[in-house]
């Protein structure tokens, strides 16, 4: 199951990378990223970057390294020895 969910975050991630325009036309700007990221291009940028934290996402559940990218990262914030 994981495998067809990280593929369809794979997917997802794709479009919004190479649709941008179309998302920013459908859902708007993003009021944070135009301030924060640039003047006008922020918020194409701000839909680039989810496509991209996506696709990462999507491969680290396909080839089964979430859990391990977790717990390797955020993991040590959590556990006391």
């Amino acid at each position: 199951m994981q495998y067809f969910l990280g593929a369809f975050i794979v997917l997802i991630g794709t479009l919004l990378i190479l649709k941008t325009e179309w998302f920013l036309e459908n859902f708007g700007s993003i009021a944070w990223a135009e301030e924060n990221l640039g003047t006008s291009g922020g918020s194409r940028l701000m839909y680039k970057l989810f496509g991209l934290i996506g696709i990462f996402i999507g491969f680290l559940l396909v080839t089964n390294m979430f859990q391990g990218f977790v717990m390797g990262t955020l993991g040590k914030l959590f556990i006391r020895n």
